[in-house]
């Protein structure tokens, strides 16, 4: 069996089975960008060969890594709300009084497609020198359909600039935008509108809304929803993050890929999650930078089954982060994950929250190899360490 390529004396880590499953003196062969081939040397056929053989000596190889929540295309910053909430000021004094996400919203509408693109390659590429290959960004930081399709084109140039997978996101429903006086029902109607122009141009693969008291009602994001998968758009929701209002429940209605955030969620929002099959994706990062002291309900995500990723929730205002590795760090020291629960929250479960967990993800045979060579002595380091980085290569793609 002739290959491209042959990773070989390596311990793989390939997240297939719960506890992650290890093949020590493993091997990996691609052909045409997908893994023909993973398993122990002494499983190796004696007919795989390929033109390019690399000696991993040792390291260990794991799937690439997935952020499958973030907001990374931006213009400005939002380092006077910093200040700002470091003097006592909470995330909705902020949001009411001009601050939070509408002044980046006001710096992200008078850049064009190229700013926000420069602006944004800078902070891909940080995540990118960990090992990241597939990634997800979200629109929301223009609030009119031109400024949103700018923003979504910049995500989609992206993939054309660096060697990575760019999963998009309409955000459209992310705040109120002062054009709309504060009637967020006024703005949802628009944000209806723009639903079909979206699709119709493929500028994105799914919907999201911010669904919170500061935001949009249960009702009004349903709407949202709704109305987007009427357009062959995959969902998504900002759930229960400040305050318990039936995100969970409502994303388990509408059948959303995941529910994010969920640190107010309820038993009862945990057991629909559960029983929808949607992915409860954490974001340690959010958590952290707010000082927020309400914990995501991890026990209860763990008795009742629901799959846990975890993403860096990359932004401006609440979480301008851009380490998977730190994410990861963060959701073991104060989301008291497991390390096991951390790998498969930036790999296997990543890949899942966008739908994507027959493709990528795992490492397994027709599966895309993009993986992540390292520099450590066990995996448990990779979420241990805090400000080092032990990538020693980023295969995408098979290259």
């Amino acid at each position: 069996m002739l290959c491209d390529r042959i990773w070989e004396n390596a311990r793989l880590l390939t997240m297939v089975g719960r506890e992650g499953d290890v093949v020590e003196k493993g091997v990996i062969a691609s052909r045409d960008g997908r893994i023909c081939f993973v398993g122990g040397t002494s499983d190796v056929p004696s007919s795989l060969d390929a033109p390019e053989r690399i000696d991993c000596e040792g390291r260990w190889i794991t799937p690439g890594l997935i952020d499958c929540h973030t907001h990374l295309v931006y213009a400005g910053d939002r380092s006077g709300d910093f200040e700002r909430r470091l003097a006592g000021a909470s995330y909705e004094e902020l949001a009411l009084t001009g601050g939070g996400i509408l002044s980046t919203v006001r710096a992200t509408r008078s850049a064009g497609v190229l700013e926000l693109v420069e602006k944004t390659l800078p902070r891909l590429d940080a995540l990118l020198r960990e090992g990241l290959t597939t990634i997800e960004i979200k629109s929301g930081y223009g609030l009119t359909l031109k400024a949103e399709i700018a923003q979504l084109e910049a995500a989609a140039a992206l993939r054309r600039l660096r060697d990575v997978d760019v999963q998009t996101t309409f955000l459209g429903a992310h705040c109120v935008p002062p054009e709309a006086e504060g009637d967020p029902e006024r703005y949802v109607n628009l944000v209806l509108g723009m639903i079909p122009a979206i699709a119709a141009l493929g500028l994105a693969n799914a919907a999201d809304v911010f669904c919170e008291r500061i935001a949009f009602t249960p009702e009004q994001s349903r709407r949202v929803l709704n109305v987007a998968r009427a357009h062959g758009l995959a969902v998504k929701l900002h759930a229960d993050q400040l305050s318990d209002g039936g995100g969970a429940a409502l994303a388990a209605g509408v059948g959303a890929l995941s529910a994010d955030h969920l640190e107010y969620t309820s038993e009862s929002g945990v057991v629909a999650l559960a029983r929808a099959g949607t992915v409860a994706v954490l974001l340690p990062g959010a958590y952290y930078f707010l000082r927020e002291h309400k914990q995501p309900p991890v026990e209860w995500l763990r008795r009742h089954g629901v799959r846990i990723a975890v993403a860096s929730d990359s932004n401006p205002g609440t979480s301008p982060m851009t380490s998977l590795l730190l994410t990861m760090n963060m959701g073991a020291t104060l989301f008291g994950l497991t390390i096991g629960e951390c790998l498969a929250g930036v790999t296997r479960e990543a890949a899942r929250a966008l739908g994507l967990l027959s493709d990528r993800g795992t490492l397994e045979i027709g599966k895309r190899c993009d993986l992540a060579i390292w520099n450590i002595e066990r995996p448990a380091e990779l979420v241990y360490r805090m400000g080092f980085n032990p990538l020693h290569g980023r295969v995408w793609r098979g290259h």
